[in-house]
């Protein structure tokens, strides 16, 4: 989800919402491949003998476990990965179990650089590099989808964050 509407401040829009390029899940979905063929070539190619069945409840509890950490636990990390741009900050969502969000507004991005190798400009992937006066300074972010447009799209929201005119100090009593 990255960040609800209703969590968006006043005069805010979004303008992309996206989870990190599909080739993360590339390794678990072979992952889970394996684990099955491996696992059902081994159930269906035991030999007969007095504790098949523990043999083959064992089997099936190892495949288990290997496909919940090889191939469940890092499509859910996928899944929970939500970048967020707006055309005030960017936000960065992580976390299954426990969530962490952080912002970047853009008023306090310095740098964006990307860098993508060939294989990353064939699926049009790469990393995104945003420098902020902020706390965190440096945050790289590994296989953004799409990165010439989101990072086109980041320069087109930082300049219309320079280009906002700062509130005027509020009047007090007199």
């Amino acid at each position: 989800m990255g960040l609800p509407d209703h969590h968006l401040t006043e005069g805010e829009r979004r303008i992309r919402s996206f989870h990190p390029h599909w080739k993360r899940l590339v390794v678990p979905l072979l992952a889970l491949l394996v684990i099955i063929a491996v696992s059902v070539a081994a159930m269906f190619l035991m030999p007969a003998f007095p504790y098949e069945g523990y043999a083959r409840a064992a089997v099936a509890v190892i495949a288990v476990g290997l496909l919940l950490v090889w191939s469940l636990v890092p499509y859910l990390q996928w899944r929970a990965t939500m970048y967020v741009l707006t055309s005030h900050r960017f936000t960065i969502s992580t976390g299954v179990l426990s969530t962490s969000h952080d912002d970047i507004p853009m008023s306090k991005v310095n740098t964006v650089s990307a860098d993508q190798t060939l294989l990353e400009r064939i699926l049009g992937c790469g990393t995104l590099v945003v420098e902020s006066a902020g706390d965190h300074g440096r945050i790289v972010l590994r296989d953004i989808p799409d990165l010439q447009e989101v990072r086109a799209e980041l320069f087109r929201a930082i300049d219309e964050a320079d280009d906002t005119p700062a509130s005027p100090p509020s009047q007090g009593r007199r």
